[in-house]
């Protein structure tokens, strides 16, 4: 599947985005499928006139007949999701950088226990989205989406908590960063259950997985890549790409384009 990444045009919210991406509302002749693998952003989807349910790692799209508008968050994910079109419809999806949502929602630890929910995050969400949809010309679009999000935000201090990230994505032991922190390793997990959705090992294991797409096209070799990418040893490297993607580290860089920035696999 073929989409424009976008970068925020705004330096306060690419402190917050990695990006975003629509997809416009086309009509196919069979159902697609695809996965979508493991990541440490928040992803947030919103759809024009659609059906969507969510389930454990499973989102299904068909059309609606509704004039409606219908959306999900996906905060957490160690499998892939797949992903279910009946139809391809109008979509917006916003990729929110590790305690960038946060800015701008101040309920994400409710929202946060579950993998996969419906998301409203503000009153006039749907009716801001609808405005969106409904704006001609991906300019503009962009201009009203950023504008939106900016009316939102917040300037919530987590300074604690992006030292902790920055640490966890070092190779500093677990018990380690709680004690440069002076903080027990349960404090130090609660902190990340409640402002990222996930465990601090959780988090790092993604880290790594997403570290090793990135570095593929600098390594000569897949045990070079293990080594670039922090994994302990080959076992290691193979038991988490397979955990993550259901393949062999071979078979998904034989099988997936990683140089694009949404990285999945349709089936």
């Amino acid at each position: 599947m073929e989409v424009q990444f976008y970068k925020p045009s705004s330096e306060i919210l690419k402190q917050y985005m990695e990006g975003f991406y629509f997809i416009d509302k086309k009509a196919i002749s069979e159902v697609i499928k695809y996965w979508t693998f493991p990541n440490n952003y928040c992803i947030a989807a919103v759809y024009q006139h659609t059906d969507l349910i969510l389930e454990e790692n499973k989102i299904v799209v068909a059309a609606s007949r509704q004039n409606n508008i219908a959306s999900s968050l996906v905060s957490r994910y160690v499998r892939p999701i797949e992903i279910i079109q009946h139809a391809v419809t109008d979509e917006i999806t916003i990729y929110f950088k590790p305690l960038g949502l946060n800015q701008f929602v101040d309920d994400l630890p409710e929202m946060f226990k579950a993998d996969i929910v419906s998301f409203n995050p503000f009153a006039d969400y749907q009716e801001k989205m609808a405005e969106i949809f409904n704006t001609r010309g991906r300019d503009a679009q962009i201009r009203k989406l950023e504008d939106y999000w900016l009316s939102k935000l917040k300037y919530n201090d987590f300074s604690l908590a992006e030292q902790l990230i920055a640490d966890v994505q070092s190779d500093l032991k677990i018990n380690d960063i709680a004690a440069k922190h002076k903080i027990s390793r349960q404090y130090l997990n609660r902190i990340f259950i409640q402002h990222i959705g996930k465990s601090p090992s959780e988090f790092r294991k993604i880290h790594r997985f997403r570290n090793a797409i990135s570095e593929k096209q600098k390594s000569g070799s897949l045990t070079q890549l293990s080594y670039l990418a922090q994994f302990y040893d080959q076992s290691h490297f193979i038991r988490d790409f397979r955990g993550f993607t259901h393949f062999t580290p071979s078979d998904f860089f034989g099988k997936v384009d990683t140089g694009k920035e949404n990285v999945w696999f349709v089936f």
